[in-house]
This record gives structure tokens, sequence and C-alpha cells, in this order.
């Protein structure tokens, strides 16, 4: 008689290409169709974009829940207390994808500062003359404050300081062992730097934390980049800010809601924006991909999880 192979519910439709990879070794079911639904209380494992908010309610329905396995870095959708008290481990891909992010984030700059964007539309348009010249900012010697020194942030440092640029960050908690000077505020930064990135792990307590005042502080020649998450910046103050001129630009690769709605940027001037792409490239998918399958393994063995995150 086989043995039953244990229950796995993948969570979101666009990880549905996950439910190949797993079905060699697993009962792998898709949530968002009835045959997942009706096996909620036998699944031990729930693999998950981390970025979605799981409901509660479904969670209190799956009984035989030991294991919240993120597909992505982030987890910001897991309640880690919830989870904590009822003994569920959680893991995510660790920094499977923070160089990438680090990579993006310094295109974002570039093509904003050097009005990248800018120019391929004057080419393509017919609006490129001989007599006019378009005069951009060299990234040598500008000032880059980065919002969170995790490993994307100390990934973009190091790119930043190979563009000659000169490094600051802000971060809740002092980090002795880097290199670069912190700031006293995150308002300080602001007020110190012509680029500011956010790439910071989002949380409750920083929603919104890049508001009116700090956009202010950066002024109207700085440029904002968030490659975090959306819900970190005050989006109807950076659109407010932007109109005015109170804020010199913007180069986002995260919005509060995704997608964003098109109309909301329509007319927003001095802005670059991509579709959430800073972490996806073939080889960050592939990590994470790999620590996925090495976390489900070494749970279901009884092993210590590969990148446990409770």
């Amino acid at each position: 008689m086989r043995e039953a192979r244990p229950v796995i519910l993948v969570a979101q439709p666009h990880l549905a290409p996950l439910l190949d990879v797993l079905a060699p070794d697993y009962d792998v079911m898709a949530l968002w169709e009835e045959s997942g639904q009706a096996r909620l209380a036998e699944a031990e494992a729930l693999v998950t974009a981390g970025e979605f908010r799981l409901d509660p309610a479904m969670l209190e329905r799956m009984a035989a829940l030991r294991l919240i396995a993120c597909f992505t870095v982030g987890y910001d959708g897991v309640d880690l207390d919830r989870a904590r008290a009822r003994g569920v481990a959680v893991t995510h891909a660790g920094d499977a994808n923070a160089a990438d992010v680090a990579d993006h984030a310094l295109g974002l700059i570039l093509a904003h500062r050097r009005q990248i964007v800018l120019g391929d539309r004057q080419v393509r348009s017919g609006e490129w003359s001989a007599g006019a010249k378009m005069l951009t900012r060299s990234m040598a010697g500008a000032a880059i404050g980065i919002v969170g020194m995790g490993s994307i942030g100390v990934a973009l440092a190091e790119r930043a300081g190979a563009m000659r640029m000169r490094v600051g960050w802000w971060g809740p908690r002092d980090k002795p062992e880097l290199r670069w000077p912190r700031a006293q505020s995150l308002a300080a930064l602001a007020r110190d730097s012509d680029v500011m990135v956010v790439a910071a792990r989002a949380t409750e307590e920083n929603r919104g934390m890049i508001d009116a005042s700090v956009m202010d502080a950066l002024g109207p020649q700085g440029l904002l980049v968030n490659v975090a998450r959306g819900q970190l910046v005050d989006e109807h103050a950076l659109i407010a800010a932007l109109r005015e001129g109170r804020l010199g630009g913007a180069a986002l690769d995260v919005f509060e809601s995704e997608p964003t709605p098109a109309a909301r940027w329509a007319d927003v001037p001095n802005i670059v924006l991509t579709p959430h792409t800073g972490g996806a490239t073939y080889e960050a998918v592939g990590r994470m991909r790999g620590m996925l399958l090495a976390n489900l393994a070494a749970h279901f063995a009884g092993e210590a999880l590969v990148s446990p995150v409770i």
C-alpha cells in the first residue's frame, strides 16, 4: 500500500507553476480551486507569496498546519505572532533576490537622473533636434541615502560606492559593523541626500513613514526611489509633492496597491515607474524555488529549516 504523501496547499494563482514542481513529492493542491478548499483541514504546509495577507479565518480551519512557506523574500503578509502562538513555522526565500533588487534600484536612479526614459521618448517621437542638447545629472559625487540597511541596502551601498556616490543610511537600529555613516534621523537623511532609496522591510509600525515632511526635507532637487513596499510611502503626499514641485522626482517599483491604476500616474510629472520587477529575474526565481524545496524537505524530514523566519 502506497504511503500517504504530505498535503500542501499553494495559496495564490500566480504561483500555479509550483504545482508541477511540488507534485512529484507531495499531494499538492491549489487553494483557489474547490479541491484545495475541501482539504484545508488536512494541509500541513501552505506555500504563499509573502506579501499577500493570509485570511485568519481560513488559517483557523487549517488544523494540521505546521509550516507557512513563503516563496518570496518578503513575509509581511504573515501574522508572525499568530503563527508563533500556534506553533507554525514560517520560512522565506532569504536573500535570494537582494542583489537583483539593488541592481534595479541603481537602474531606476540612472533612468531618472540621466533622463534615459525621457531620452527614449524624444528619439521615438522625433523631438530630438540638433539645436537642443538635454543636460542631466552625474552620479559621481551625489549623496545617496538608503533607508533600511539589510541585504538589499548593503548591496546597493556597494554599487553606489562603485559609482562614486557618497553613501549614508538610516534605520531604527545602529549597525556598528557597517562602514557607512548612519544619519541621526530619517529627516536628517532626507535633508542630506540627493537621492533617497527606500529598502526597508515593511511592518505596520513603519507604514507611511516616507511622508510629506520627509519629501519636503529631500526637496525640489531630490529623487525618491522605492524598491521595498508601496505601503512605506504615502502615495497621496508623493503625488502632491511632485505636482507642486516640492519634490524633484520619484522612481517607483512598488505601489500602495498592485497592480497600480494607470490613471493614478498619468499626469504626475518627473516620475519613472516599473511594475514590481526589481527582484523578478530568472536567476532569483530559481533560487527562491530551490529554497522553497529545501525548506519543505527539511520540515517533513524533521530537520532544521534552511531559511526560517520563526
